[in-house]
């Protein structure tokens, strides 16, 4: 392993157990309501998605009362058009966060090397620490519908979408990935951002992609 893969690898568990001790250690749930994300927190607007009203945390340093203040999402909703993730829990917005989409993001993915983000219901099935992105969350795309039509037409479906962050070997500058679409099919968040929805989710929760 080289030195800079030795690099990278240990900045990326830092910044993974940084938010998590920030998260049993914070003073108050207040510093907690921020999340790890200058854009985390409750949505300001989003239509038809209800916002969550802010928890009621005691102030007693309890774990139970920190961890009230930092819910856990058990859905994902991703609006293209919005360049938006949205983190819900029992239907309200806990969270939000800006993201960059395929490389022909609009329209849902019909076949294998379209560049575009699918468009549909998936869930999360796994999560991979060494990826060749900031962390990487993969979803259940092609559903058997998805694989099915793809098959009479004559083309594979295509695979390997996943919510990621940034690439572990940039190559472009840190504007062209925060302005552009880039990925793929895939749906990208900042790094920071990336952990705060990596600690928020789990494997199996459902996710929404709309146009």
């Amino acid at each position: 392993m080289s030195r800079t893969t030795s690099f990278t690898s240990a900045a990326a568990r830092l910044l993974l157990v940084t938010p998590l001790l920030v998260w049993m250690f914070a003073p108050s749930g207040a510093a907690l309501a921020q999340g790890f994300s200058s854009v985390s927190g409750p949505a300001k607007s989003a239509p038809s998605l209800p916002v969550a009203a802010s928890p009621d945390v005691s102030n007693s340093g309890s774990t139970v009362a920190r961890r009230a203040s930092f819910e856990v999402a058990d859905k994902v909703v991703v609006r293209k058009r919005e360049r938006r993730l949205y983190l819900l829990r029992e239907d309200r917005v806990i969270a939000e966060y800006p993201v960059r989409l395929g490389l022909n993001p609009y329209g849902p993915k019909t076949r294998e090397g379209d560049f575009r983000t699918p468009e549909g219901k998936y869930r999360l099935v796994k999560r991979n620490q060494n990826s060749d992105f900031f962390l990487s969350i993969l979803l259940s795309y092609p559903s058997a519908e998805e694989a099915a039509v793809a098959k009479e037409n004559g083309v594979e479906p295509g695979g390997q979408i996943m919510i990621h962050g940034q690439p572990n070997v940039p190559r472009k500058g840190a504007e062209f990935y925060a302005k552009s679409d880039w990925t793929d099919g895939c749906i990208a968040l900042s790094n920071s951002d990336m952990v705060d929805v990596w600690l928020r989710t789990g494997v199996g929760i459902p996710i929404e992609i709309r146009p």
